[in-house]
């Protein structure tokens, strides 16, 4: 009886021993990957040893913070210049006398060349007329263009104001009236012309834009 209480000790002993060198498992708990930020995850634990989730609404973003700024407004255009501030009052144009008188004055110096062969007369004219003509017709050009041409009216002023003066002295010296005296009233002439065009600001519209002012109003 004491040799089986003896063994049955030392089986139980060894037993002991044996479940000793056993490594000892723990139970390892795997968390959810991290939530975006947009919502709140809370972990806890449970009695039981596993995981349990709860998942709650987060109020940190909304759709009004990721929505892209408005755009920028456009630039304001450029309108074009209006009609008031191109066209002027004038009753005539400019270049519808300035183009004649350039080629009454170039045509002058010629005849005066041929009676007198002066070639100071053909200088003369040839340079005035040919100055005279330059001008009405960029003058012309301008007005096609909607631009303002008042330079212009005013370069032809200049020169009508020096024709006139170059032949009053002529006339002064000579007491001719052909060809000083003639070109003296002419010259007179286009000289208030152009003045009485630049103090009206310019020359007139087109008949277009005057008769569509005159249905507006």
């Amino acid at each position: 009886m004491a040799v089986v209480s003896s063994s049955s000790q030392l089986t139980c002993f060894s037993s002991i021993k044996r479940s000793s060198k056993w490594p000892l498992h723990r139970r390892s708990i795997t968390l959810p990957p991290l939530p975006p930020p947009s919502k709140l995850w809370v972990v806890g634990m449970s009695t039981d040893g596993g995981a349990t989730q709860y998942t709650s609404s987060s109020s940190s973003s909304s759709s009004d913070t990721n929505s892209p700024p408005p755009p920028p407004p456009p630039p304001p255009s450029s309108s074009p210049p209006s009609a008031k501030s191109v066209y002027g009052t004038a009753k005539i144009h400019d270049f519808c006398l300035g183009i004649p008188y350039g080629g009454v004055v170039m045509g002058g110096g010629l005849l005066g060349f041929i009676f007198s062969r002066n070639p100071a007369s053909l200088a003369s004219g040839f340079l005035f007329g040919a100055a005279f003509l330059a001008l009405s017709i960029s003058s012309l050009n301008t007005w096609r263009q909607a631009k303002s041409s008042l330079p212009l009216v005013f370069g032809q002023a200049v020169l009508s104001a020096a024709l006139l003066w170059k032949n009053f002295q002529a006339y002064s010296l000579t007491k001719r009236l052909v060809p000083s005296g003639f070109y003296i009233v002419v010259s007179a002439g286009m000289l208030f012309f152009y003045l009485h065009v630049l103090m009206s600001g310019g020359n007139p519209p087109p008949k277009k834009l005057q008769s569509a002012a005159t249905v507006t109003s």
